[in-house]
């Protein structure tokens, strides 16, 4: 909880900052035609530093930095979609009523008390309500370039939001087409062994149960490599109850990238394509190696297997390997790669992702 309130403060101090430097650049923008227009007029001021102008016309933007949070919210709140045009439009136009004379009101009498210092009179009111009709007229595109621009973040924040639901099934969908996948599979293995060795059988399906238990319960789409370690040593033994002495695993994880964040159940289908298309398909079986660790600031795992004696034609999209990649692609986009090599009679998997923390679970 404190976490998440320090977020959130941070949040709001980032966005506080933006509005107020980009208020300042505005009033940067607008002191070079302030001067020209003063000295065109043989204004008595013309002839005060620029940076006194820029004090001044900045002061007049303070109320509108106040009301700029209050504009966005508005944009954000009353969006312009499709079929809801109207009704957004009318409520900009009435705030616009609303916040357009009251900030140049008070960014003008702040100008004013700030540059006489404080000392004003009765005669200076219909001044400074004169100049702030005056401003608020050409303060009307500056409201409009506001509520623009609230409009157009409204409109990333719901096409980030739908992207977000789209990826968020479609790995959904691609996880749940990995259980039977990795079911079937494993049940066909375990009932051919049923036939030769019944008391492994059983025991591989005592771990099958253990393992699909993890697997049909609620899982975050990323988990701590470790934990994917932990599930990967759980199906590696279980293909080594199916296939006896004839593979080995072997794992080497690097202890800095030991909680990086993975995507959950990537390691299983990489394993068991290792298995069921190189190690199993050997006369004397073979061996498996796993290695994680960081390269160039990236989490790199790679999953080496020995290959068959006699080469399979084998296109390397087989729905395990298919999935990882769409999977890695649906969460990272350009940020990952996977590639598969063959050399010296072993196959090879490389997988480079963003390295980051996984979140507490």
């Amino acid at each position: 909880m404190q976490m998440v309130r320090e977020e959130s403060r941070t949040r709001w101090l980032v966005a506080g900052a933006v509005i107020v430097a980009a208020w300042t650049l505005v009033a940067l923008a607008w002191t070079p035609p302030t001067v020209l227009v003063q000295q065109m007029m043989h204004s008595p001021d013309a002839n005060g530093p620029s940076a006194t102008v820029f004090v001044y016309v900045l002061l007049g933007f303070v109320p509108w930095m106040a009301a700029t949070p209050l504009i966005l919210f508005l944009g954000r709140r009353f969006a312009i979609s499709e079929g809801h045009v109207l009704r957004p439009v009318v409520l900009q136009v009435l705030a616009g009523i609303a916040i357009v004379p009251s900030a140049t009101l008070a960014g003008t009498t702040l100008g004013a008390v700030v540059m006489q210092q404080g000392h004003l009179s009765a005669a200076d009111v219909p001044h400074i309500l004169a100049a702030a009709t005056i401003t608020s007229f050409y303060s009307i595109p500056t409201y409009i370039a506001v509520a623009a621009i609230a409009q157009a973040i409204a409109y990333f924040e719901r096409y980030r939001w739908r992207e977000r639901l789209l990826a968020r099934a479609q790995l959904k969908a691609l996880q749940a087409q990995i259980n039977p996948h990795f079911l079937f599979n494993t049940l066909n293995a375990i009932s051919a062994l049923g036939y030769r060795d019944p008391a492994r059988a059983d025991a591989a399906l005592s771990q099958l149960s253990e393992l699909m238990r993890q697997t049909l319960g609620e899982r975050p789409q990323e988990v701590a490599l470790c934990d994917e370690i932990a599930f990967a040593r759980g199906y590696a033994d279980l293909y080594a109850l199916l296939l006896g002495d004839g593979l080995k695993v072997a794992f080497d994880i690097d202890g800095a990238v030991w909680n990086a964040a993975v995507p959950v159940m990537l390691l299983q289908p990489l394993i068991e394509n290792a298995v069921v298309h190189g190690v199993a398909r050997r006369n004397g079986g073979g061996q498996i190696a796993l290695s994680a660790r960081t390269v160039a600031d990236r989490l790199t795992i790679t999953i080496t297997n020995d290959a068959p004696e006699i080469a399979q034609p084998s296109n390397g999209t087989g729905i395990g390997l298919a999935n990882v990649r769409e999977r890695l692609g649906a969460l990272y986009g350009e940020a990952q790669t996977l590639e598969l090599t063959r050399d010296d009679g072993r196959v090879t998997v490389t997988l480079s992702l963003p390295l980051r923390e996984a979140a507490p679970a």
